[in-house]
């Protein structure tokens, strides 16, 4: 089967895994899903800013799909699920869809595409079998963003009950090692990036030293940064309301992980309170964030390499599209 190219990227056909395995299987389309397909295009080319913007799109009828939703929603950039997101089944991906997908990437230029692992997924599990369940799941994860030519995986980095917060992130860090064995990220430009969580009881991430702790362990060993989320990053109790806050915020993660290592920014709003530990999304501007914020956080040169994804609920028609145009409004 033939290759093909995106920038310094390129499509493969299909590679076997350590195991044996085929990365890419067959996939049934629904027609109905499709109906992307079928409508109009845009009369003219959406408007984009000098930052990459997006959201997190469904690949429902096809992985191609999302990159035609991407587009006609305004975006430059997109997150998908390579697998359903609380389930342990992943979706099917047939090299001519991945193929398709690479294709309309290159013609819309969107890029990063950015993949969201599974949320069942815990490398710092002290269950032995769900550990091992989630090595290979994770496993999986990383072949099917190197089947589809994704830029980014996004990881949260687990939960450690039962155990203690230092020997989780040593888990993480260590399962992670063993879930690429034998698969040459770098070469392929995929780099894992480990998400900051709301600081939940048990969860790894809640605070940017712990997101630096695993970045650390993992520096020189496989292609690794991070992945910030303000929604998380407002309830596990940091201050990015206030302008002074944000500052010393920004500070803060620059001195620990790093605002060059800070790949994708996860642009959501918040339901509740700051320092309430509740990860509850809400949209750009009505949520306890507000607006002023990502305003900040867009025009931060420092940030200009990044690309900036809405995670926000849809809980009206347009929801999708309202939300990356707040984003794409803020950019001066």
């Amino acid at each position: 089967m033939p290759s093909g190219s995106f920038g310094n990227r390129r499509i493969s056909p299909v590679l076997p895994s350590k195991r044996g395995a085929f990365i890419l299987v067959l996939c049934r389309v629904p027609l109905l899903a499709n109906r992307i397909s079928a409508q109009s295009a845009p009369k003219r080319p959406p408007r984009v800013t000098s930052r990459r913007i997006g959201i997190h799109i469904s690949t429902a009828g096809g992985v191609h799909n999302a990159a035609e939703r991407a587009y006609r929603l305004g975006c430059n950039t997109l997150q998908i699920f390579s697998s359903s997101p609380r389930q342990w089944a992943p979706y099917d991906l047939s090299y001519p869809l991945c193929k398709r997908m690479f294709r309309l990437r290159a013609q819309y230029d969107l890029k990063p595409l950015v993949i969201h692992t599974n949320y069942l997924v815990n490398l710092a599990s002290t269950n032995q079998l769900f550990l091992k369940k989630s090595i290979e799941a994770f496993r999986g994860e990383i072949e099917r963003a190197l089947a589809v030519c994704a830029d980014y995986l996004v990881l949260h980095p687990g939960s450690f009950r039962g155990a203690d917060r230092e020997a989780g992130l040593l888990q993480t860090a260590a399962a992670i090692v063993a879930a690429t064995q034998g698969l040459d990220l770098a070469e392929a430009g995929l780099t894992i990036l480990i998400e900051n969580t709301a600081g939940s009881e048990f969860s790894l991430g809640g605070s940017f030293e712990q997101v630096a702790e695993v970045i650390d362990r993992l520096r020189g060993i496989v292609p690794i940064a991070a992945c910030i989320d303000t929604c998380h990053t407002h309830v596990a109790g940091y201050d990015i309301v206030t302008q002074e806050g944000i500052y010393q915020t920004l500070l803060r993660l620059d001195a620990t992980v790093g605002l060059n290592n800070v790949k994708v920014i996860h642009c959501n709003d918040a339901k509740a309170a700051r320092g309430s530990k509740l990860d509850r999304h809400q949209q750009i501007g009505k949520g306890t964030i507000g607006v002023e914020p990502f305003r900040i956080l867009l025009n931060d040169l420092r940030l200009a390499h990044a690309a900036f994804i809405a995670e926000t609920p849809v809980e009206t028609p347009g929801d999708d599209r309202r939300n990356v145009e707040a984003l794409k409004k803020l950019v001066t």
